[in-house]
């Protein structure tokens, strides 16, 4: 199985690790295990823990990780990191990485159905299981098609494509992706139709709906916080705005101290920062990555450490 997939910011990401030989790591999202390879390379008598939810990266993984003894794959969505490491005994690790988004082996494999690029069966499924982007575009009633389009994808068209979302269904199922994308494009003005791929705001907005990518991150954060030991690392890159207010607006609330009223003359809550802001602006690819790795161009690395 060919597994291309270049990793994004892989220098800052390792550097904001603050990698100890001996320390037990999370990579939450394995894809084409590049990072986690790096991670792996650097342990000695430290343990690497690999989520994916994908069979097909963990498929991969396991022959890209072979030769690291110090790595574990686990078959499951980060969000459920403090369950499954429990299982094996852990309760704090120190250091998580996530990075956000659809890997390039699932973009550019057209079977997988993510990518209106590529024509395909409309799937969209990371874990190849569940509710199919298909089925969602066929069965969803038009109110419910819009508001995905509309607060996933902040489409402004969102209306128009899901009322011809359904006009279209009653004719013949909307089956590939080619197919929504027509859909999509007929839908806008002409001049909306002249900017440089305009279905992707919709396919966006679909896959977060299907694999609940929103809700996976909010709790995912939140577990991934909790197994953090003091001075533990956590690492996020995301890819578009809806990502990065989620994980912006989590370290800030990491970070926060005093929350009492502002007329309160003293501090009567006892609330105390529990992490730290280790850069206070996101670090973005350099030119050279960009010039090298076009996908990198929206990606955005914060890093928060815990007191």
């Amino acid at each position: 199985m060919e597994f291309q997939h270049t990793s994004v910011l892989l220098e800052e990401c390792l550097e904001g690790l603050n990698i100890r030989p001996d320390g037990i790591y999370v990579d939450g999202t394995t894809g084409g295990a590049g990072h986690s390879r790096e991670i792996a390379k650097r342990l000695t008598t430290g343990r690497l823990y690999s989520f994916d939810r994908d069979p097909d990266a963990i498929a991969v993984a396991s022959e890209r990780l072979a030769q690291y003894p110090c790595s574990e794959l686990v078959h499951a969505n980060f969000s459920t990191m403090d369950a499954e490491l429990a299982k094996r005994g852990v309760n704090q690790v120190d250091g998580v990485l996530l990075d956000l988004g659809v890997s390039s082996f699932q973009l550019d494999t057209a079977e997988r159905g993510f990518s209106y690029l590529n024509d395909g069966i409309l799937d969209m499924r990371m874990s190849k299981s569940g509710l199919s982007a298909r089925e969602m575009v066929n069965t969803y009633p038009a109110e419910e098609l819009a508001r995905i389009i509309r607060d996933y994808g902040e489409e402004k068209y969102y209306y128009s494509i899901a009322k011809n979302i359904v006009r279209q269904r009653e004719v013949q199922p909307i089956e590939t992706t080619r197919q929504l994308s027509e859909i999509v494009n007929s839908s806008m003005p002409a001049k909306a139709r002249r900017e440089k791929n305009p279905s992707k705001r919709t396919f966006q907005a679909i896959r977060i709906a299907v694999n609940e990518e929103l809700d996976s991150l909010s709790q995912g954060l939140e577990n991934a916080f909790s197994v953090l030991s003091s001075g533990g690392r956590l690492v996020v890159i995301t890819f578009h705005s809806l990502e990065d207010r989620i994980v912006k607006q989590f370290n800030a609330k990491m970070c926060q101290g005093c929350i009492c009223p502002p007329d309160f003359p003293i501090c009567v809550c006892n609330n105390r920062p529990k992490a730290r802001l280790v850069n206070k602006k996101p670090i973005l690819p350099s030119e050279q990555e960009l010039a090298h790795n076009r996908r990198s161009q929206s990606a955005k690395l914060r890093i928060l450490e815990k007191y």
